[in-house]
């Protein structure tokens, strides 16, 4: 497929574009309706590749990866296509030539915010690999009309709002009236046998149908071409219409908006019974669309599902999407005559799990009394196969406490992360200290059952665009060092190991560092208000607010050196700027009163006159895909700063590693791999391992100790317990972290300091530092999204791509 493109050409189709849809010109055109037309103009474009891909798919006998998550983040679409395709040149010269600016249509367009983080972010990411790495695949999500919320802080506290993304998102999906599919909610089911015949009948169900609407995702050069099908819900009309007929106007009514709330928000608070039913009700909406889809397909272009797992992988992103498996069963068992052992043999051979978690209170459960209310007959297959699951562990071990642990209903519950593990060929974590707590911890009852099942990938990212798109001036240096190879195999990017040494390209990384700190500092002071020293250590923390990613180990460190400042404000200190990006669940109140804190102390810090020439405090708000775009490649520092064992993998870490940020970390997650890559005098690693932390635990935990005995660690608890903090008073923050602290921030605060004091004479050294920096950059290369989906389709999936 030939994307290439003449600026003539080009400014031949946005005229044809917004002639026929605006009845305007370039030349008197908005920039919103310029931006829908280039929008247009590429959908158009790839529909094209789409096309031809799928031809060359067909014609090789491809084998397909189906990738099921309730969250995909992929950001803004525009500038990642250009660059896709090699057209951001011709198209920033053909608008320039108009009078516009392609940095000003970029801004158009909202970010389809349709995930919450790190997992939103990954699917995205593997997506663009498989596209890259030429893989079918296609990703299933929800089309959430309103994305992740929008934060906004007001008085130093997050505030939410709606996240209205489709307005300015929805020109580059692409309805498929052809694929619509009916998902079946409550009703009762009825059962009977004919002749050694078993059939089942859904009565009295509410039918919702499920609309798909495509978005596509070229590799680099756009020979691939992959689509993110998002599902939309909507009543089914004739139920509806004879309710109204009926005179039942408030069922009628009902019906409706239940059908839309279904993909209406992401992740509705579950805090409550209604909250919990709706989160039920979309993940079973999701996975039945996905499967019915999935299973058409196979049936358009083969007479038989015997040979679904040579043509098919299907991959359960996290718990979430667990229903597709008894919703998988229940399309073959009712629908297609399977017997139960033949179903279940093809749901072993085509389905595979990745677990993103290591902590087992965030396992999903769902509550049998909803299951069996709101899905009857895929309750009935759920029962079924814990009957199953039983009775294979009790032969094979003749253990009762083994069998209730990997039941997949116990308790009134059933638990999906066992029936993923049950029923899948392969169960891999994420790093690979996630992956061994998998064994030894939290699946180490099944490990023992079927050893074969496990296995690790580590994560990775769409390094082409945390790298190539966001930071040209450290991928332009890197283009005249080595090359271009790096663009398409990242591990190239190692050649740069031999200029870490080299003061000619030092000084260029210190320059480019310097220009990417001024652009966000430009970027924090126009939308903040904040202004920012470029030549100050720009120290980043940016992900998911949650307790065990430990942003008050980092703020316990700034009130200490905040006071250690007031002490004494004509002493010699490296100025430093701690920036915080970061969303909080609406519902998690220990989180909400982080950011509070972090902002009281931002808006304390940074207009005290004593103070401020040496420290500053940002918290830049509604972080996402675009701000993490100007974000990342300016960070110096990186906080990864986790209890062991809690974080699985992270993402952020690879991101800003790739930027050349110097990692702050703990040995968790991926951080273990990332200080193997770089070596020891390359990174900064502080605190407890994992063992470590599971001794301190097992031989009791008292924060209060280390609260009474750490001077500095005392002197900033009481602050944050006893001090106005720009109006306000966190005494209930500071009581939680010395009487109960489950994230052992206390416990590593000592060290963390010493890990901040080591950044501070680093960065005092430039040419050390940005040998580090560069060192970080020449080593992730082994963190590429390309890297991890190669090991899923070599290991787990058994795929080839398509040439």
């Amino acid at each position: 497929m030939d994307y290439s493109l003449t600026q003539k050409k080009l400014k031949e189709m946005l005229d044809g574009k917004l002639l026929h849809y605006y009845s305007q010109t370039v030349e008197t055109a908005t920039y919103e309706n310029v931006y829908r037309a280039l929008a247009m103009i590429l959908k158009d474009m790839l529909m094209d590749g789409r096309v031809e891909f799928k031809r060359r798919e067909r014609e090789q006998n491809a084998k397909r990866c189906y990738y099921l998550s309730m969250e995909f983040l992929p950001g803004r679409s525009m500038k990642n296509i250009l660059y896709a395709l090699g057209l951001e040149d011709v198209f920033a010269k053909t608008l320039k030539s108009a009078g516009l600016s392609l940095d000003r249509i970029y801004d158009c367009e909202p970010d389809a915010n349709l995930g919450n983080g790190g997992l939103g972010r990954l699917a995205s990411c593997y997506i663009d690999s498989m596209a890259n790495r030429s893989y079918s695949a296609i990703g299933y999500s929800i089309l959430y009309e309103y994305g992740i919320f929008k934060q906004k802080i007001a008085e130093n506290k997050q505030t939410t709002m709606p996240d209205t993304w489709l307005p300015g998102g929805e020109v580059w999906l692409a309805k498929k009236e052809d694929g619509i599919f009916e998902v079946r909610f409550e009703g009762s089911v009825y059962e009977s046998w004919d002749n050694g015949m078993h059939s089942i009948e859904h009565r009295d169900y509410v039918p919702i149908k499920a609309i798909p609407y495509d978005m596509y995702i070229p590799g680099k050069g756009g020979k691939a071409v992959n689509v993110l099908r998002l599902w939309t819900s909507q009543a089914d009309s004739g139920p509806v219409l004879d309710l109204f007929n009926s005179g039942e106007f408030v069922r009628a009514n009902e019906r409706l908006a239940m059908a839309k709330a279904v993909s209406q928000i992401l992740y509705p608070g579950d805090n409550n019974p209604e909250g919990k039913a709706l989160r039920l009700r979309q993940q079973y909406f999701l996975v039945s669309a996905s499967v019915q889809d999935i299973i058409h397909r196979h049936l358009k272009r083969n007479p038989t599902l015997a040979n679904l797992p040579d043509k098919v992988a299907i991959h359960i992103n996290d718990t979430h999407p667990s229903l597709a498996i008894p919703e998988f069963m229940r399309i073959l068992l009712d629908e297609c005559g399977y017997d139960w052992e033949g179903a279940w043999s093809l749901v072993g051979k085509c389905f595979a799990y990745t677990n993103h978690t290591v902590m087992s209170e965030a396992l999903e459960s769902w509550s049998c009394e909803v299951m069996e209310r709101l899905l009857p007959r895929i309750y009935m297959i759920l029962r079924e196969i814990d009957n199953r699951q039983r009775a294979y562990v009790w032969d094979k071990t003749h253990d009762a406490g083994l069998v209730e642990r990997t039941a997949v209903i116990s308790g009134g519950f059933v638990h999906m992360a066992n029936l993923d593990v049950a029923a899948c060929h392969s169960v891999n974590g994420v790093s690979e200290l996630h992956s061994r707590i998998l064994t030894d911890q939290l699946f180490s009852d099944f490990y023992k059952l079927e050893p074969e099942k496990f296995t690790n990938v580590t994560n990775g990212i769409t390094y082409r665009r945390w790298l190539g798109q966001d930071n040209p001036g450290l991928c332009g240096l890197i283009e005249s060092l080595i090359g271009k190879k790096f663009l398409t195999d990242a591990s190239a990017l190692e050649g740069l190991k031999k200029y870490t040494d080299d003061k000619a390209v030092l000084s260029k990384v210190i320059d480019i560092k310097k220009e990417n700190k001024r652009r966000l500092a430009e970027f924090v002071k126009r939308t903040q208000g904040v202004e920012l020293d470029p030549d100050s250590i720009f120290d980043v923390q940016a992900k998911r607010l949650h307790e065990y990613k430990r942003q008050t180990l980092n703020i316990l460190n700034i009130i200490d050196k905040y006071l250690t400042i007031k002490d004494d404000p004509n002493g010699n200190y490296t100025p430093h700027t701690y920036i915080f990006s970061a969303k909080a669940a609406p519902s998690y109140d220990i989180a909400l009163r982080i950011i509070n804190l972090i902002c009281s102390l931002s808006e304390l810090i940074n207009n005290d006159p004593d103070v401020n020439r040496f420290l500053k405090v940002v918290f830049i708000e509604n972080y996402c895909v675009t701000v993490a775009e100007t974000l990342l490649p300016a960070a110096d520092f990186s906080e990864q700063i986790s209890l062991a064992g809690k974080e699985a993998s992270g993402t952020s870490n690879m991101k800003l590693m790739i930027n050349g940020a110097v990692t702050i970390g703990t040995l968790d997650g991926a951080n273990i791999e990332i200080a193997e890559a770089v070596g020891d005098d390359n990174i900064i690693i502080f605190g407890m391992n994992r063992s470590e932390v599971e001794d301190l635990r097992f031989n009791g935990y008292r924060p209060q100790d280390l609260y009474a005995n750490n001077p500095a660690l005392h002197r900033a608890l009481d602050f944050m317990r006893t001090a106005d903090i720009a109006g306000a008073n966190f005494a209930d923050v500071a009581s939680y972290l010395i009487n109960s602290d489950p994230y052992m921030a206390l416990a590593d605060f000592a060290e963390y300091k010493m890990a901040q004091e080591k950044a501070e004479a680093l960065y005092s050294d430039p040419e050390r530092f940005a040998g580090c920096s560069l060192m970080n950059t020449a080593m992730a290369g082994r963190f590429s999204g390309d890297r991890s989906v190669t090991e899923y389709a070599d290991n787990i999936w058994h795929m080839k791509p398509v040439k």
